[in-house]
């Protein structure tokens, strides 16, 4: 089992925190602007960022006297990949649940084929 997978996936599961990464793909940003943008204090939102840097989804680096946060890919990936590993069942279930309805099921990918953007 993927365990950052679990951690990434588990980290998102929190609403705020949910909030702070949704905000980060227009570039890096301070804890401050963080905060200001999820109305928590700052010391919640630095709660926040090191839970969400421990999963992997996001980076910090210094400039000056900030810390500025950026997404990172990393995080994404791990939880792609812990999701994935289901994929193949999944469309196998679905098939059959087509099947026993009567429909087609051309549409579906094969088993273990997981489709990528």
């Amino acid at each position: 089992m993927d365990a950052n997978g679990v951690r990434a996936i588990t980290a998102l599961s929190d609403a705020t925190r949910r909030a702070i990464f949704e905000s980060l793909p227009q570039g890096p940003r301070s804890v401050a602007e963080l905060a200001e943008a999820t109305g928590i204090t700052s010391s919640a939102a630095s709660q926040h960022l090191r839970i969400l840097r421990e999963a992997h989804l996001v980076s910090m680096r210094r400039d000056g006297n900030r810390h500025l946060y950026s997404l990172d890919p990393r995080g994404l990936n791990d939880a792609r990949d812990y999701l994935e590993q289901f994929w193949p069942s999944a469309l196998a279930a679905h098939a059959a649940a087509l099947r026993a309805a009567g429909q087609p099921t051309t549409a579906v990918p094969p088993a273990g084929q997981p489709t990528r953007r």
